[in-house]
């Protein structure tokens, strides 16, 4: 890669009690798990070595300002004695109505909302909430200002699944209504590049620092195999 080239590391939160049950959280603040606070450790731990390893890894470290990504991030930042800097643009979806709700939840409190969720029509918006497309248009549009502002870097942001999600869609021009086939994981590593004019997938889902009591592949199923199109990690 050229010195041209922009690496964003993204990583996911660590596990919640909500993401165990699959409640919808949005912009609702929710801390993470007892499982998630040890990710968040184990992440911090990889960090850590890769800083011994090789001196630096990154040049700057940004968060969504919820505290499961905050909590997430603290150690990152902590092991690549960098500040870490805070903002609402890498917020999850908002989900208006839907939040604080499992999908079953809102198929019986929302009936013609869930099936127009459920169709994954890009503008279709959340009563009190965001559409995919706005959701989308928010999270690319900071992605371009972090391209301008810190180009030829290695940014590390330390997201959502959905903000996850709306990247590699970026990266490799999936569109808004295709199911995904790709993993978002809690406490993930996640990397693509950016020269410019082209982008590259380095790696996605790496949860190799996580151990066996704490890695959440079971529970994502990114490839719509229940028959429930509800991405039941992103959210």
């Amino acid at each position: 890669m050229t010195g041209t080239t922009t690496t964003l590391t993204l990583i996911r939160h660590g596990e919640t009690d909500w993401n165990r049950v699959k409640r919808i959280q949005g912009h609702t603040d929710i801390p993470l798990s007892a499982q998630g606070e040890r990710q968040a450790v184990l992440l911090g731990a990889r960090i850590a070595r890769e800083m011994t390893a090789s001196g630096s890894v990154f040049d700057h470290v940004l968060t969504s300002d919820l505290q499961r990504a905050v909590q997430t991030a603290e150690p990152v930042a902590q092991a690549c004695g960098l500040p870490l800097v805070r903002t609402a643009s890498l917020r999850e979806r908002h989900y208006g109505a839907f939040e604080a709700r499992v999908p079953d939840e809102i198929k019986a409190d929302f009936p013609q909302d869930y099936v127009r969720w459920q169709s994954r029509d890009p503008d279709f918006v959340i009563p009190g909430g965001e559409s995919t497309r706005g959701f989308y248009t928010r999270i690319t549009g900071f992605i371009a200002q972090v391209l301008r502002d810190y180009a030829g870097q290695r940014v590390v942001l330390v997201a959502h699944g959905g903000v996850l999600d709306c990247c590699y869609r970026l990266a490799t021009g999936l569109a808004l209504n295709e199911p995904r086939s790709y993993p978002l994981l809690n406490a993930s590593v996640n990397r693509l590049s950016y020269d410019g004019a082209h982008w590259k997938v380095l790696s996605w889902g790496d949860v190799t620092h996580l151990d066996d009591a704490v890695r959440d592949e079971s529970n994502d199923k990114p490839a719509d195999v229940t028959g429930d199109r509800v991405d039941p990690r992103v959210v």
